[in-house]
């Protein structure tokens, strides 16, 4: 059965994660089990408004064009983090759960987390949202505190900004002030299902070699000028991040999911019979590149996933953005 996944499915194969509309209900469903009689309506609008937003039809925003922090990537994540709330609700004592006031605020963030990739129409000097990428967090931050207030939330606002970031790198860890220890325990559940739902991705491997390094030479983090005008090159290819990848995985599972979010994956298994599909996915596409790896049979890759931007030609055109960009750089 686990041969069968498709492409834009979730870890278990049962929810279409590039469907706004399938992973809501899920969601809702999850919700529900963990909140009876708790109003579900500010969830439902966010995802309504994540649609808008990300295939254009909100005023003064273009959509998502970034090729791998594509729609579906929001999707799984929120469907993860979901996951991972209603799990931890149920694992813990009275006095640390979060309650449904704190799990919309939760879910609403996970939509938007990716939010600051999204250019305005008023934006003149970039060409794709992966250029916003060494600071698209704080962008995300800035949405969250102009949608919040539009669903009752504005109370909200400096904690959504704030847990926000535990998505990202641009501030660390330690220095993001929050009074309640569950608004920390829930940036450690933000940061986890956005990792997890991006490692399980059924072609976590082709997005990566793809997309993922289409988007950091845009971003300026597989290749930049030195503070001694040499070039600092951290990527050189998508087979060369592809090579890196089992060392990033081993130090993120270890520094990030292990140590500073303290494990937080595991409150999915309370819904999966103690078992944890999304680290069970992790591992087979770790198994899977390590034998490309060893035998350079890059043809092993031959998956071919959907794209889910607001443009259906955003590949080549931000192929074709890497590719000035890398010329230019060399020049």
């Amino acid at each position: 059965m686990l041969d069968l996944r498709r492409n834009d499915y979730d870890v278990t194969n049962s929810v279409q994660v590039s469907s706004t509309a399938a992973v809501s209900e899920a969601v809702r469903e999850l919700f529900v089990s963990a909140w009876p009689g708790e109003a579900f309506a500010r969830v439902a609008t966010a995802f309504e408004e994540f649609e808008r937003l990300f295939t254009g039809r909100m005023p003064g925003y273009h959509g998502v064009d970034t090729i791998y922090h594509d729609r579906q990537h929001s999707l799984d994540m929120t469907l993860a983090m979901a996951r991972l709330l209603v799990g931890y609700e149920g694992s813990v004592e009275a006095h640390q759960r979060f309650g449904a006031e704190r799990a919309v605020l939760a879910l609403v963030t996970s939509l938007f987390h990716d939010a600051g990739y999204i250019r305005e129409f008023d934006d003149r000097l970039h060409r794709n949202g992966a250029e916003f990428t060494l600071y698209h967090v704080t962008r995300s931050a800035r949405f969250l505190a102009r949608f919040l207030p539009g669903i009752g939330m504005e109370s909200w606002v400096p904690v959504a900004t704030r847990i926000v970031h535990f998505t990202g790198y641009e501030i660390k860890l330690s220095q993001i002030q929050l009074v309640d220890s569950r608004d920390r325990k829930c940036g450690h559940l933000l940061g986890t299902a956005d990792l997890i739902a991006q490692m399980a991705d059924r072609c976590y491997l082709e997005k990566c070699r793809d997309r993922l390094y289409p988007e950091f030479v845009l971003g300026g983090i597989a290749a930049a000028p030195g503070s001694d005008g040499t070039m600092q090159v951290r990527y050189s290819s998508g087979l060369d991040l592809l090579r890196q990848t089992p060392q990033f995985i081993r130090q993120t599972r270890s520094v990030r999911l292990g140590g500073e979010f303290e494990h937080a994956y595991r409150f999915v298994e309370p819904l999966f019979g103690g078992k944890n599909p999304y680290l069970e996915a992790i591992e087979r596409n770790v198994e899977y590149l390590q034998r490309i790896l060893r035998a350079e049979r890059w043809r092993m890759l031959r998956r071919n996933p959907p794209l889910f931007t607001s443009d259906d030609n955003q590949l080549g055109h931000v192929r074709g953005l890497m590719v000035n960009r890398l010329k230019a750089l060399w020049a």
